[in-house]
């Protein structure tokens, strides 16, 4: 299957991403970008965007630029740094790169900017490439 199909549908079924208004603007086998506006309902009590926000949109990035090549993958392990905070009403753009890609092993780095174009989080991710293939006929 072509990346942009992958990414379909997998979105089908990812309620939380969906949830999010995530938008996929960019997508190719190993790298991605994401956008995502902050909405009142995703603030924690500082009515700053919860970090849970942030590492969300980062671990889709993660999940589409990994499986866009073909395989099943899922992270084996994943961290995030908060660098600056996000405020409601900013949108934020995800991008994905690939560092690494072997037979079982991935890693991602996915850089988290807003609409001024500032780093708000960094976070790498390692995923488990699995030997399923994604399929058209898949449901």
């Amino acid at each position: 299957m072509e990346p942009k199909a992958i990414v379909q549908r997998m979105m089908e079924k990812d309620a939380f991403s969906q949830w999010m208004n995530i938008e996929v603007s960019k997508i190719a086998a190993g790298s991605c970008e994401l956008k995502a506006k902050v909405s009142s309902k995703m603030v924690n009590g500082f009515q700053i965007a919860h970090g849970g926000i942030s590492y969300s949109l980062a671990d889709s990035a993660l999940a589409f630029a990994a499986n866009a090549h073909g395989k099943q993958c899922v992270s084996i392990e994943t961290s995030i740094s908060h660098t600056r905070p996000a405020q409601i009403g900013d949108f934020l753009t995800a991008t994905c790169t690939e560092l690494h890609r072997g037979k079982t092993i991935g890693v991602y780095q996915v850089i988290i900017k807003n609409q001024l174009n500032k780093k708000i989080a960094l976070f790498k991710g390692t995923v488990h490439i699995s030997e399923r293939l994604w399929k058209v006929d898949e449901n």
